[in-house]
């Protein structure tokens, strides 16, 4: 009987023993290589994590091209309103035209018009340069700088004269051609062609716009210049009149008190010696 209860209790755990390394399907239990299967399946886990997140970076950059790409497509397609100009109108630059009843106008005309041949169209339309005082060398120091100076204005009022009427000359015969780029950015402008109404495109005429008023503000100073100068010459003009009255008077006062004076005080003392 004892003999039965040892060989049961040797059974029963021997049993025991396989029974934890076996079970009923023939399975063997390993810890070290479970161990590396759950390490497996974690690195498998992060790999689909991070795949997710590409994947929604992904769609989230795949909208936001197409949400541009509609925006850009709305902006080309603008509303046919904002193709049609305006129809206020401008005055437009004219030639400048005169009479020429002695035959003398017409160079001067095509001067103001093109800023070509000034010199001879004006000379032909004005007094040539005042001759020279003939007995400029034998007057005193004062009355050569009286004569000079009003020679100086004379030739100042030519020569700013003849400068202005080649600057408007040349701003006019420019006209036709800037008016000609004006026409071409009011096309490109109101254009229905959606390749006008690209960003590059409008900068580029926001650009030429920009250059275009910088030109005019360039022509705009020249006549103000100009307009500065003849000022100059005419106050010029204004003081030498008012100097050379000045100069006048001293000189009588000084003249008259070396020539006038001794002769009335000579005659003052003849009458009293006759009484």
């Amino acid at each position: 009987m004892k003999r039965l209860v040892v060989f049961l209790t040797i059974g029963l755990g021997s049993w025991g023993v396989q029974s934890q390394a076996q079970f009923g399907s023939g399975i063997v239990f390993d810890p070290t290589q479970s161990v590396h299967a759950i390490a497996q399946i974690s690195q498998y886990s992060q790999r689909i994590e991070q795949a997710q997140q590409l994947y929604t970076t992904t769609m989230q950059t795949r909208d936001t091209i197409i949400s541009t790409y509609n925006l850009a497509q709305q902006m080309a397609n603008l509303p046919s309103l904002l193709y049609q100009q305006y129809l206020t109108p401008w005055a437009n630059w004219t030639n400048f035209n005169a009479g020429n009843t002695y035959g003398n106008v017409q160079g001067w005309v095509n001067s103001a018009n093109n800023g070509f041949n000034v010199g001879s169209g004006y000379s032909a339309a004005t007094i040539n340069n005042a001759s020279k005082y003939p007995l400029y060398g034998n007057l005193d120091a004062a009355s050569q700088q009286l004569v000079a100076a009003q020679g100086a204005t004379s030739d100042l009022s030519d020569g700013i004269a003849q400068s202005n009427l080649q600057t408007l000359g040349t701003i006019r015969a420019n006209s036709e051609a800037r008016e000609a780029d004006i026409q071409q950015l009011q096309s490109e402008t109101y254009s229905s062609d959606p390749s006008e109404h690209t960003d590059m495109a409008t900068l580029q005429r926001i650009n030429q716009a920009t250059l275009m008023q910088l030109r005019a503000q360039q022509d705009a100073n020249q006549i103000a210049q100009a307009a500065a100068l003849q000022q100059m010459i005419a106050q010029k003009q204004q003081q030498d009149a008012l100097k050379a009255a000045f100069n006048d008077a001293a000189a009588y006062q000084q003249r008259y008190n070396t020539t006038v004076v001794p002769l009335t005080s000579g005659y003052g003392n003849s009458m009293s010696q006759t009484h």
